[in-house]
Formats: structure tokens, C-alpha cells, sequence
């Protein structure tokens, strides 16, 4: 179990510090762009899903492009 003081003095590695600080910078662009953030309460569930699949659409375009670049190299 990982106890409260062990938070304290556990260092994240470069991996999960750049991805945290992706997750901030990303937080930032989006209050920045459309003005509000995640505890945002004017979406219905249903468009909370609706977002999350367009979201994983775009990364699966981003994908099949990588495949189809690497496949031509």
C-alpha cells in the first residue's frame, strides 16, 4: 500500500514527469481555448461519452496514419 508519507518523498521519473506536464500543459490550452475546464457541469453524460469517442476517433486516424507512414519506409 503506498502510505501518504511515501507521496512525500517518492520522486516521479522523467517518464511520468513529462507525461504530467502534458497533462497540465493540455489543461491549460483547453481553459485557454474554450474557457472552462473538466469540473465544467454543463455537458450530460451522453456528451461526455460523445467527446471522449471523438476523441478516441482522432487518435485512431493518428494511428493508421503512423502505420501506413512506417509501412512506406
Amino acid at each position: 500500500m503506498f502510505m501518504e508519507s511515501d507521496q512525500e518523498s517518492f520522486k516521479p521519473d522523467s517518464i511520468v514527469q513529462a507525461v504530467i506536464q502534458r497533462f497540465v500543459d493540455r489543461a491549460q490550452f483547453g481553459h485557454k481555448k474554450y474557457g472552462t475546464d473538466l469540473d465544467r457541469e454543463d455537458l450530460t453524460t451522453h456528451e461526455w461519452i460523445q467527446h471522449a469517442q471523438d476523441e478516441l476517433h482522432d487518435g485512431i486516424l493518428y494511428l493508421e496514419k503512423l502505420k501506413q507512414t512506417l509501412k512506406s519506409i
